[in-house]
């Protein structure tokens, strides 16, 4: 039984496929897919979605946080950017961790909200830059 996989940006569904599993970077670590899961709602820190088809990472997206559902047979990934690995520009993500470095610093770590956003963009962007070329092989 596969899993139906649907990663879904604000303007448009970008997929729809049936896989064998799908990795999602969840707030607490990442999270393995597989038919059969319990189900679940998480949130997403910025990473990698990678979905595997028979034991190979066929295709990798960059989403800069989220949510995900999880059912038994279905996985929701709702992102507001969803961005295929190889479409990353590095200079884009090397301007995105300068900028997103700079508000962080200039963030008054007394308000909890501002230091919190300025944090999840911080960790988004480090994410964004780390997933250029990351070090995982392809195989499970």
């Amino acid at each position: 039984m596969p899993l139906v996989l649907e990663i879904i940006s604000p303007e448009k569904l970008l997929l729809s496929q049936d896989v064998d599993m799908v990795v999602i970077p969840g707030t607490e670590g990442d999270i393995g897919v597989l038919p059969g899961h319990s189900k679940l709602i998480t949130g997403l820190r910025g990473g990698l979605v990678d979905i595997y088809e028979n034991n190979t990472i066929t295709d990798r997206f960059f989403v800069p946080g989220g949510f995900a559902e999880i059912t038994e047979s279905y996985c929701a990934v709702l992102a507001d950017g969803i961005i295929r690995q190889s479409d990353l520009d590095p200079a884009k993500a090397a301007e995105a961790l300068t900028a997103a470095q700079a508000a962080y610093d200039a963030t008054d770590m007394n308000n909890a909200d501002a230091y919190r956003l300025a944090t999840d963009r911080l960790i988004s962007a480090q994410a964004m830059v780390d997933s250029i070329a990351p070090s995982r092989g392809d195989k499970v």
